[in-house]
């Protein structure tokens, strides 16, 4: 995990770290102040109840998220980024000091007009947030750079709401957050000065006005890929997922625990610690790489920790109310209360980060922006319909235990669809079990497989897990060639033809399909793709490697390209093996977390390519493992 926090001692993204850190704490700092102003002291302002008030309050912060976040896209995409990280800034500074004004008036229209600015200012900087990451991280860093601005968006979130709910309480309170929220926005400002220049993605971009069809128009860009779109759906779950939960936290405090209002912020901080590890841990567990497989694994904790949430949660009013956060701990069932939220935290950082690095690394450089405005516009509805829902069913009747039992059983249900619709995310999921259970996967020489352009890669063939074992080991996806009566396994061939697996017979056999495997192998490698192939041709019997066929030699032929020669290492008695007879007739016949090493080689010219040579290669690279 050590790469993600090199990444806070480099220019390219600390600067910006702290910028983004700031802005999420001013924002919560300023809005739980006012929050709190307007729920004690609402009498001086307005006749208004608090509740009306507070909920006003949030719709005015997020009401540009749905005026704005189109414009905000395009001006993301025009610019260079870090000029207009500085302008949103330096608006921030500005709002600051209106909010000071507000605040020393004590006049209630400045002040949620000041909100609303804040929540202009929000909108604005959104779609840079996400779309310079990718300009300033190399690939392999998206991961720890987005788990590092996650974890500290929501470590921010609860100090800003920390600090505006206790300063405005003290003597001259709103004095003091005046202060405060100048201070940071002023030092904001300063922190946006250190980043660094990233170019602007569509210069000649000619920005249209109307918020309308450019919201129309930014919704249609992230429909461009279907996964992308579906990852953005995703994430924009789990902001109505979260805002269900954070909105029900005053209510669960109170009458669930029976606690006073400082257990409100015991709830918010053990969920913002569970977020922060599960973001940051996103690094380790990916070992680097954009693993959409961890999204399933986050789904799955996000549902069935909310299921025993509600499992764990004391009928209302049974623990009586008011109390202290010391005598709310007392009760064990507390306990199981935050061990649920520290988990449902983490596996919601499982979920979001790699649907984040997705969005990012899978749009298109010069419409990147304007699908992240697309993602911020569906996260405002998907909140807003959440807090809609969250009223509506409290008011008919339903107490927030149910409601969370309808929220984990909902989640439930939307990750089914998701995952059907994209089963590249299940694909994912199960090569990231299987190297994180029955194996352990060590790989050399990743460097070696060109980013880009087509790129065959070939293996010795030991068991019957290999093609998956260089599916986790690769950043890019991988067509395998396979036999066909492999391709068509029950249930393994849902897994195949996820991965874009091509069937071939040998010519004897089918002919036909020889041919139309040829021809898809040279469409695959004229897309720029990557296929993998086992020029062996079957799975060892002796753990020896057999001869290598001459079709290797007749693809690239027809399309050059380089061949990349990999040595497959600690398979040959595995369960997947077909030591000792047929293999997959013994169960953990090894047990579990066996170590597995993939040693890539150096790629090899296309005119450089013969059976012999490609099967010296690999023999080489199995010695080198030994």
């Amino acid at each position: 995990m050590s790469s993600q926090f090199r990444l806070l001692e480099e220019r390219r993204f600390l600067p910006f770290f702290l910028t983004q850190f700031m802005g999420a704490f001013n924002d919560n700092f300023f809005k739980n102040a006012l929050v709190v102003l307007m729920t004690f002291q609402a009498g001086r302002f307005t006749s208004m109840s608090p509740g009306i008030l507070v909920n006003l309050a949030a719709g005015l912060f997020i009401l540009p998220f749905f005026l704005f976040s189109a414009t905000a896209g395009q001006l993301a995409d025009k610019f260079e980024k870090s000029r207009l990280i500085r302008f949103t800034k330096l608006l921030e500074v500005v709002i600051m000091l209106l909010g000071s004004v507000a605040f020393a008036m004590m006049s209630l229209p400045l002040m949620l007009a000041t909100l609303f600015l804040m929540g202009t200012q929000s909108a604005i900087f959104g779609p840079v947030k996400y779309a310079i990451l990718p300009q300033q991280l190399h690939e392999d860093e998206l991961i720890g750079g987005n788990a590092l601005v996650e974890s500290g968006t929501f470590v921010s979130i609860l100090l800003g709401t920390i600090v505006g709910g206790l300063l405005v309480a003290v003597p001259d309170g709103p004095t003091w957050v005046s202060v405060g929220v100048v201070a940071v926005a002023v030092a904001g400002y300063l922190a946006s000065r250190k980043i660094p220049n990233a170019a602007a993605a569509d210069p000649g971009l000619v920005i249209d006005w109307n918020p309308i069809t450019e919201t129309w128009r930014n919704i249609q860009f992230t429909r461009r890929n279907r996964t992308v779109f579906l990852s953005i759906l995703g994430v924009s779950w789990f902001w109505f997922y979260g805002a269900l939960f954070l909105s029900q936290f005053p209510g669960f405090a109170a009458e669930v625990l029976g606690g006073d209002e400082k257990s409100v912020t015991l709830l918010l901080a053990v969920f913002s610690v569970g977020i922060g590890v599960g973001s940051l841990a996103c690094e380790k567990l990916s070992q680097g790489k954009v693993e959409i497989g961890l999204v399933p694994f986050g789904a799955i904790g996000l549902t069935l920790f909310a299921l025993d949430l509600w499992w764990a949660s004391p009928a209302a009013g049974s623990m009586g109310s008011g109390q202290s956060i010391g005598a709310v701990l007392g009760h064990f069932s507390t306990w199981r209360v935050l061990f649920d939220l520290v988990m449902i935290g983490m596996f919601g950082g499982f979920f979001i980060v790699p649907l984040y690095a997705l969005i990012q690394t899978r749009s298109e450089a010069q419409y990147r922006s304007r699908v992240i405005a697309g993602n911020n516009i569906l996260n405002a509805l998907f909140m807003v319909v959440a807090a809609g829902m969250g009223a509506g069913l409290l008011a008919a009747g339903f107490s927030i235990a149910q409601l969370i039992l309808v929220t984990a059983v909902l989640n439930g249900v939307v990750a089914i669809y998701i995952f059907t619709l994209v089963p590249e995310f299940l694909l994912r999921f199960m090569v990231w079990m299987l190297v994180h259970t029955v194996y352990r996967l060590r790989v050399t020489g990743a460097e070696n497989i060109p980013e880009s352009g087509p790129v065959v890669l070939i293996a010795n063939h030991v068991s019957f897990v290999d093609a998956l074992i260089i599916m986790a080991a690769c950043r890019r996806p991988v067509r395998f060639v396979m036999d066909h009566k492999v391709f068509r396994w029950p249930l393994m061939s849902f897994v195949f033809r996820t991965s874009g697996a091509i069937p071939i017979a040998s010519a004897k056999d089918d002919a036909a399909l020889t041919e139309r495997a040829l021809d898809e192998i040279s469409r695959a490698l004229a897309a720029g793709e990557v296929v993998g192939l086992f020029p062996e041709g079957q799975v060892t019997a002796s753990g020896d490697m057999n001869p290598f066929r001459p079709g290797i030699k007749r693809i690239v032929e027809r399309n050059p390209a380089p061949v990349v020669p990999m040595g497959l290492g600690g398979l040959w008695g595995s369960f997947f093996s077909r030591k000792g007879g047929p293999a997959m007739t013994r169960p953990l016949r090894r047990g579990m977390f066996n170590r597995v090493e993939l040693n890539i080689g150096v790629p090899i010219a296309p005119d450089a390519v013969s059976p012999e040579a490609l099967r010296e290669a690999v023999n080489a690279l199995l010695a080198a493992r030994r």
